[in-house]
């Protein structure tokens, strides 16, 4: 049987359906409320804060805007495609900024 914490070396290349990409959601979230694992699947609530006027005030409700289940497998390449984006944001953070074109040359 297959370790299931090491993804498969020799997958082949992935096709992700046209038909399906216009329809998938866009979840939103702030944070993870709270996460853990059953029967071999990891689980990850996902939540987003709500700002709610309260007379000249704010109050901040969270709400869950997911659950997220997924195998162990699928839990290390969302945290690999996670690690990868944020490196890719850094990255991209730390390069110098364009140099400005002036409105008027001499």
């Amino acid at each position: 049987m297959a370790d299931p914490e090491t993804p498969a070396a020799n997958q082949g290349p992935v096709i992700i359906s046209s038909s399906s990409s216009e329809r998938a959601p866009i979840i939103y979230f702030d944070g993870a409320s709270c996460f853990g694992h059953h029967n071999g699947a990891i689980q990850i609530e996902l939540a987003a804060n709500l700002l709610m006027p309260v007379g000249a005030a704010v109050r901040v409700d969270v709400v869950q805007t997911a659950h997220l289940r997924c195998s162990v497998a699928a839990a290390l390449a969302l945290r690999e495609a996670l690690d990868k984006a944020l490196a890719m944001y850094q990255q991209g953070q730390q390069q110098p900024p364009a140099e400005d074109i002036p409105a008027v040359k001499n």
